[in-house]
This record gives structure tokens, C-alpha cells and sequence, in this order.
């Protein structure tokens, strides 16, 4: 692996605003000095193996790679802003965590599971946050729309993709769903596909929030 394209690499990404995919990295490149792919990963994969031991990490979100702080710095990290970080409601919460585990789903099906109606300024506090999309609309009487997490809400959560959301049981009613806590096992959440496969979507919201919402549904 040439040194200064594993260099170059670090330099792009950590002047980056955003997240960077393999061919983003590839633009800042002249046609006669641009690399390879297959040494364009073995750079990354270098710089993720150089940061392993370090108190930042490179890691692959759905918008692409970026340096972050470890999680486990973050109490120290947090003190350096005076602002406190945003307080969500259990009901966004409870909203959130159904749309990310239920999607594509209407508003009335998140009301119908939640026993109570939702409100309009929770969607369109997630839809500001861009953690959330309508997809489409659901051929029934009134077609309502269809929502769906998106690029951005994996981002925030340091996904990759859905998959990577803390599994659920096999049956996957969240009615009747009881999600273990434990902080081993929630990671960071979140960008969904573009049918749910490649659609669009940074903070203070951490999964265990998200996850306990989903666990309170059924009390």
C-alpha cells in the first residue's frame, strides 16, 4: 500500500463535512493519478486498522466512511459545548422506533400499535431532522402515506444500513415485542434502501432510548 495514498485518504475524509463513499474519494483524483478501487479500500481498510487502538475511529456509515469519536469518550467529549443535548418525548421516541422496525408504515398503523394518536408535530420534528420520508402511499381509502428512516437517520446512529439495527425477535409484531437492554448490544443505529434500499438522511439521541421505547410498548 503507497503510503501517501493511505495519507491522502485520512487528509479527504477528515476535512470532510460529510461522510465520503469509495467513488466520491475517487473525484478528487486527475484521470492520471487516480487509483485503483481495489487500493482505495486496501488504504481504508489500513486507516480503520490504524485508528483501532486510538480514542477516533473510521467507520463506514450509509452515507459513506468518516472519522468519529469512539463512543465510549463521549461523557468527556460532551463538556466541551455548554448546550445540552435535545430531549425527545417518549412518544417520538415510541414513533421513531416503529417506523425504523416496521417499515414502510402509515401513520394510522403507528397510531393503531400505539393505542394513541400520533402527532403531526412529532412527524414533522422527524421529517426536519431528515431521520424520516414518506416512500409512497399505501393503496387503501385516503391513500396515506407510506414512512420510512432514512440515509440520514443511519448516519446519525453510525449504520450502515438496516440490517445493523439491533434484531428483534422472530415474530416481529412490536405489540407484543421485549427488547433486551443491554449497552453491549446498542450499538449506534441508520440510511434505508431506496425502496428501502437506498434512500436519503447527525447528535444527541442515543439507541438506548430508542430501543427502550420499543420495549414499553407492551406495558
Amino acid at each position: 500500500m503507497e503510503t501517501n495514498l493511505k495519507n491522502l485518504v485520512e487528509a479527504l475524509l477528515f476535512s470532510a463535512d460529510n461522510p465520503l463513499t469509495e467513488k466520491q474519494l475517487l473525484k478528487f483524483f486527475s484521470d492520471e493519478e487516480k487509483p485503483e478501487m481495489a487500493d482505495l479500500k486496501a488504504a481504508l481498510a489500513e486507516l480503520e486498522k490504524d485508528y483501532e487502538d486510538r480514542g477516533i475511529a473510521l467507520i463506514k456509515v450509509a452515507s459513506g466512511y468518516r472519522f468519529q469519536v469512539k463512543e465510549r469518550w463521549s461523557p468527556w467529549i460532551v463538556k466541551m459545548w455548554d448546550e445540552k443535548p435535545h430531549k425527545y418525548s417518549r412518544a417520538l421516541l415510541e414513533t421513531l422506533a416503529l417506523i425504523a422496525y416496521r417499515q414502510p408504515i402509515t401513520r394510522g398503523e403507528i397510531e393503531d400499535i400505539r393505542g394513541v394518536a400520533v402527532s403531526t408535530n412529532i412527524i414533522r420534528t422527524l421529517e426536519e431532522r431528515e431521520w424520516v420520508r414518506v416512500v409512497g402511499h399505501k393503496e387503501v381509502p385516503g391513500r396515506p402515506a407510506l414512512l420510512a428512516t432514512t440515509k440520514g437517520f443511519l448516519d446519525y446512529f453510525g449504520l450502515n444500513s438496516l440490517q445493523q439495527l439491533p434484531s428483534l425477535p422472530e415474530v416481529m409484531d412490536l405489540d407484543s415485542v421485549q427488547l433486551e437492554k443491554t449497552q453491549e448490544e446498542l450499538e449506534p443505529i441508520v440510511a434505508v434502501e431506496e425502496t428501502i434500499t437506498e434512500t436519503d438522511i447527525d447528535s444527541d439521541l442515543e439507541v438506548p432510548e430508542l430501543e427502550e421505547a420499543v420495549a414499553e410498548m407492551d406495558d
